[in-house]
């Protein structure tokens, strides 16, 4: 770690009006997330949820982190806009919808996306673990100069606000992927667990290896064998 500079004796005994001016000008915006209530900030709380910072499991980088976000979000929007030939929304995202926040709360607390449900009232929500960490997340974001959990929070926050906006700016890696070993595939990831063996949603989906980048902020990613 490295410490402040220890002011000089002679800095230490000027006036009130020299100190003043030796403080520093630069100040720090807070980083914030739009509201939970908000798809935005509902979205956004999703992949920072799902995507490793310095010090937990799973990390590697920022921009490994990063990468993480951008194929969570493309599989949920693959969801709805890219259903392959062969296969029913319903078979991949256990629902029939046009809302990412419908993919996102299908199943109830413990469904497609653990945590995030729709409660009595039909409102989005998070079980309380996840808003705890966020609120963690920002305490550290916010202690000083913007930093890698800044520009994480802020990244995320910016991919939901883009897709509700327009859509997914960066590209899918995993768009153009036809063969996964000596299987074809359809393209694009369309779900992602821990990256852990034990771990596998079943069925047609088709594990992505690592010599083909399936491995991302210690989430696995798959894709779907090709009907």
């Amino acid at each position: 770690m490295c410490a402040p500079a220890r002011p000089s004796r002679s800095a230490l005994i000027l006036g009130p009006i020299c100190l003043l001016l030796l403080l520093p000008l630069q100040s720090f915006a807070n980083v914030d997330l739009k509201p939970a209530t908000t798809k935005q900030g509902y979205v956004a709380r999703l992949l920072l949820n799902e995507s490793p910072f310095p010090g937990e499991r799973g990390w590697v980088s920022e921009t490994d982190t990063k990468a993480c976000m951008l194929q969570i979000l493309h599989v949920l929007d693959s969801r709805i806009q890219h259903i392959p030939k062969g296969y029913r929304q319903s078979q991949i995202a256990a629902v029939t919808t046009t809302d990412i926040i419908d993919v996102i709360t299908v199943g109830g607390e413990r469904g497609q996306c653990d945590g995030f449900y729709r409660d009595a009232r039909g409102q989005f929500t998070a079980v309380a673990r996840v808003e705890k960490r966020i609120d963690y997340l920002k305490s550290i974001a916010n202690d000083g100069k913007p930093g890698k959990f800044a520009r994480l929070m802020t990244y995320a926050q910016g991919l939901a606000d883009a897709y509700f906006a327009g859509g997914i700016g960066e590209a899918d890696k995993f768009a153009g992927l036809q063969q996964v070993n000596r299987t074809q595939v359809t393209g694009r990831a369309y779900s992602w667990m821990t990256d852990k063996d034990i771990y596998n949603p079943g069925g047609r989906f088709v594990r992505i290896p690592d010599n083909q980048s399936g491995s991302l902020g210690g989430n696995r990613f798959f894709t779907l064998e090709k009907q």
